[in-house]
């Protein structure tokens, strides 16, 4: 099959890599155009343009899905299948172009966090399990006929960035697998509604400013998955001395606070704890505004609190 593969994020670069180690035939990748980043606002190619310009694959980097000439020249690479993992929404001139369609690769175990940021929402939620699925593209966003899914079990410890990670690796083999099962045409499709009635789902929306800022009123265990499900990026907060403070990872302490909610304790040496509403949630990896991001030891011998 010819295949065209559609992403742009490192999350995407294990898919792609995947594809092309099992000698899938990728004759396009379309991905973000190049952006300002940094303080120098020097342009920056994202993760999959670097692999695929490294691999001697062809780029096309649009800045408009619609635009006529790169509709044009998406049809001139007569794809069989398009793949798509962590990319943008495809209007229908695009998706719907392929004779065998688009595939898509999310990370959850869909119907469940449809959306922007299913690792992020699946840990502040404080889920037992999450997955990866595969489906065919439709109108409706993350609504499409699902394909295959693989289920990991988690910890309840991990950060985003671990479950970035294991599901990065898990789902680039079940994207093998699934287009292998498409191109042998031995495959069957699940609609969503089979899984889960809707009133029973749970979204994943992108996160904004707002939600980072913890509110010391919940309980510890909420906190707790609310600072790992928003580490590394974009990191969960407090303000310390008027200052942000970001907050990477932490630890539960059951103990019943005698102080109120978002006061904390500390020895100036190995431990700061805030309280919550029924417990401490003890801060280990920390960054305040200004300073490069260290364990907490290392944090208190540069300040008294």
């Amino acid at each position: 099959m010819r295949i065209v593969f559609m992403g742009t994020p490192q999350f995407a670069v294990a898919s792609l890599d995947e594809l092309i180690q099992a000698g899938s035939n990728i004759v396009g990748v379309i991905t973000a155009p190049d952006k300002p980043a940094g303080r120098g606002k020097k342009l920056t190619e994202s993760a999959v343009k670097l692999y695929a310009v490294a691999h001697g694959l062809k780029v096309l980097q649009p800045e408009n899905l619609k635009n006529p000439a790169f509709l044009e020249e998406l049809k001139s690479l007569q794809a069989d299948l398009q793949v798509v993992v962590a990319f943008r929404m495809l209007p229908e001139a695009v998706w719907n172009m392929p004779s065998k369609g688009t595939i898509n690769l999310h990370a959850s175990l869909l119907p469940q966090y449809r959306g922007a940021a299913p690792i992020n929402w699946v840990l502040i939620n404080g889920e037992k399990e999450s997955g990866v699925t595969t489906f065919f593209l439709k109108h409706e966003i993350d609504t499409g006929d699902i394909l295959f899914t693989e289920k990991i079990t988690l910890t309840g410890k991990e950060t985003a960035g671990d479950l970035h990670d294991r599901l990065m690796n898990k789902g680039a083999g079940l994207l093998v697998k699934t287009v292998k099962a498409v191109e042998s045409g031995r495959y069957n499709e699940h609609p969503q509604a089979e899984h889960m009635p809707e009133e029973e789902l749970k979204q994943a929306p992108k996160i904004f400013k707002e939600l980072c800022n913890i509110d010391w009123i919940n309980p510890a265990q909420d906190v707790y998955n609310l600072i790992r499900g928003l580490s590394p990026v974009p990191t969960a907060y407090t303000l310390l001395n008027d200052k942000t403070f970001k907050i990477y990872n932490a630890e539960v302490q059951e103990t019943h606070p005698a102080i109120q909610p978002g006061g904390f304790l500390t020895d100036n040496k190995t431990y700061l704890k805030f309280a919550a509403k029924d417990g401490f949630v003890s801060v280990t990896d920390v960054q305040l505004e200004g300073k490069k991001r260290m364990s907490i030891e290392e944090f208190l011998r540069g300040v008294k609190l």
